[in-house]
């Protein structure tokens, strides 16, 4: 069993999560967990959109961007199956 802590969340937080949690069929838990991991992918995607739009506003960067993509483009028609 994965280790646990306390964290204190605002009462309005808990009613939703235990709403979550009695409409899912889910402990709380595991509604939280779902729920830290659905914010974490958002916030690296956030992040990875932010960093390709300030590549893109330095057009030579970008284009240094581009042409490697391209190159790795070309090697996926090299011929060769995925598990050469």
């Amino acid at each position: 069993m994965a280790e646990t802590t306390t964290v204190r969340i605002t009462q309005e937080t808990r009613e939703a999560l235990q709403r979550l949690a009695r409409e899912s069929k889910e402990p709380m838990q595991k509604v939280l967990s779902k729920a830290v991991e659905e914010y974490k992918r958002r916030w690296v995607l956030e992040q990875t959109n932010r960093a390709y739009a300030a590549l893109r506003s330095k057009p030579e960067q970008w284009a240094e961007e581009e042409e490697e993509r391209h190159a790795w483009e070309q090697s996926l028609a090299d011929g060769l199956q995925d598990d050469q």
